[in-house]
């Protein structure tokens, strides 16, 4: 029997640098052109009913970039947010972020802490941007949370940042690398997991469609027969 209900979307979104190198301009026209597919993504989960979206919007390895490029991303975050918040309202849109953001700039915290708490009463998708994330970290920071004797796995998910959302149910890598970089590892236990070669800029709401009818024709057995 099928269990294709569909709740948690993750994606990485990968090849925005790549796409602006083929049109010989500046990575950060890429990472422009990458905020635009993502409002669009957002936009097509909420009205198609999607309860989740996790978009891996800078990892903890993304700190090895140049200091520049760190500086327009964060820059570039903080303006969209602060542009997406009546998106969000009008949408029923709730905002929520994972990851360890102690160590971005003071006003990129508050933007994302006030975007959070503007939006925590809406009802609709729940966008979350994964920032300063790795899953490894993730893991380990939870480990240290812990004071329980009788740990099992139920209840090490509860220290996780995803307490309280469920698991993934499509994980989705633009670009055309195959590897999950870190990425949501443990939420990702048993989620159809689709590589794709188009760049984020170019990956529409029809590309989209395409994965989702993909994932309702496959059988979803968690480990069972």
């Amino acid at each position: 029997m099928r269990n294709n209900s569909l709740n948690h979307i993750a994606i990485i979104m990968d090849g925005n640098g790549r796409w602006a190198k083929k049109r010989g301009k500046k990575r950060t026209h890429g990472h422009e052109e990458g905020s635009l597919r993502a409002k669009e993504i957002t936009s097509y989960c909420s009205h198609i009913n999607i309860k989740y979206l996790t978009l891996y919007a800078f990892s903890t390895e993304n700190w090895k970039r140049p200091k520049l490029e760190i500086s327009f991303l964060f820059n570039k975050l903080n303006r969209w947010l602060c542009d997406e918040i009546d998106t969000f309202m009008q949408n029923n849109i709730k905002f929520n972020y994972i990851g360890d953001i102690s160590k971005f700039p003071t006003n990129m915290q508050n933007t994302l802490n006030n975007t959070l708490d503007k939006t925590k009463h809406n009802t609709g998708l729940t966008q979350v941007l994964a920032l300063n994330y790795g899953s490894k970290d993730e893991i380990v920071r939870a480990i240290k949370k812990i004071d329980i004797e009788d740990l099992t796995t139920e209840n090490f998910e509860q220290f996780l940042d995803t307490k309280d959302m469920p698991s993934v149910d499509i994980l989705i890598r633009t670009g055309g690398e195959k590897r999950l970089s870190n990425f949501m590892l443990w939420q990702s236990a048993y989620a159809e997991i689709f590589f794709t070669d188009t760049l984020w800029p170019d990956f529409t709401t029809s590309s989209l469609n395409e994965i989702i009818e993909n994932y309702n024709k496959r059988e979803r057995k968690f480990g069972a027969l």
